[in-house]
C-alpha cells in the first residue's frame, strides 16, 4: 500500500459500521471519541454497542448489510466482519459512491487503514506497518505509550501558551531556541507540577522576559532573538488490536 498519513476531523462526520462485534466496537469507540456521527448495521450488537444505542450516542440498523445502507449521506465506511465477500462487496459499493471504505485486517479491500493510537492530551501518536502486522502495531503503541512520559501534556499545552504568548507580542523566535528552551530542567519542573515556575522558565529561556525589559528601555525588539545560554543536557525520556493496522 501506498499510504499518507493524515489525522481526519472527525467530529459531525457522518459514518456508518458494518458488524456490531468486538471490533466494530472498537472502531466505534475511536469515533465517538472524536465526535462522528455514527451509524452500526448489524442484526445483534454486543453489550458495549448496546450501552451507546441506549443512551443515544449511536443510531442501529437491526438487519444485515443491505448496499442501499450507503446511501444516506456517509462520508466513510468501517466494515468490522470477518466476512471476506462482505468486505469485497462494500469495498466495491464504497468506491462506486466515492466513499473512503476501512475493512478490518482486510487491507486489500481499504481505503485507509487505521493506525495503532496513543492519545496523552493535545498530543496523538499514530503508528502503522502498513497493514502488514497488527501485532507489530500494538507493540509500537506499547511503546509510544511508554514513551510519553507524564510530563509531556503538560509540556504540549505550556508550548501552546508560550507560542499564543510569542504571537501576541509580536516575536519572531527561532526554531533552534524554541529547541534548546525545552532543556532538562524545563522537564523536571513539569514532572513535579512546578507549572508557575516551568512556565517563567520558558519565558526566560525565550527570551520574552528580557525582550519586555529592553522595550522598556526603550530598545527596540530584534526580528530574531539570540540564543540563550548553554544548559544541563536534556533530561532522557523512557524509550519506548484488532483493527488496527
Amino acid at each position: 500500500m501506498a499510504l499518507y498519513p493524515i489525522f481526519v476531523e472527525a467530529a459531525g462526520r457522518r459514518v456508518i459500521v458494518i458488524g456490531g462485534g468486538h471490533v466494530g466496537a472498537e472502531k466505534v469507540r475511536g469515533l465517538l471519541a472524536g465526535g462522528a456521527d455514527v451509524t452500526v448495521v448489524s442484526p445483534d450488537l454486543i453489550a458495549e454497542l448496546r450501552e451507546h444505542r441506549d443512551a443515544g450516542r449511536i443510531r442501529h440498523i437491526g438487519r444485515p448489510y443491505r448496499e442501499s445502507d450507503l446511501d444516506d449521506g456517509y462520508e466513510l465506511i468501517m466494515v468490522a466482519t470477518d466476512d471476506g465477500a462482505i468486505n469485497a462487496e462494500v469495498a466495491a459499493a464504497g468506491k462506486r459512491r466515492r466513499i473512503w471504505v476501512n475493512a478490518a485486517d482486510d487491507p486489500r479491500h481499504c481505503d485507509f487503514i487505521l493506525p495503532s493510537v496513543v492519545r496523552k492530551g493535545k498530543i496523538t501518536l499514530a503508528a502503522s506497518t502498513s497493514g502488514s502486522s497488527p501485532a507489530l502495531a500494538r507493540r509500537l503503541r506499547e511503546e509510544l505509550d511508554a514513551y510519553l512520559t507524564e510530563d509531556m501534556p503538560a509540556l504540549a499545552d505550556l508550548l501552546a501558551d508560550m507560542r499564543q504568548e510569542v504571537r501576541k507580542r509580536h516575536i519572531k523566535v527561532a526554531s533552534d531556541t524554541w529547541q534548546r528552551a525545552i532543556d532538562g530542567q524545563l522537564r523536571v519542573l513539569l514532572a513535579q507540577r512546578r507549572y508557575g515556575q516551568a512556565r517563567a522558565r520558558m519565558m526566560e529561556r525565550l527570551g520574552i522576559g528580557l525582550m519586555q525589559a529592553g522595550a522598556a528601555d526603550g530598545a527596540g525588539a530584534p526580528d530574531d532573538l539570540a540564543p540563550p545560554p548553554a544548559v544541563s543536557a536534556d533530561a532522557g525520556a523512557a524509550p519506548g488490536a484488532p483493527g488496527t493496522e
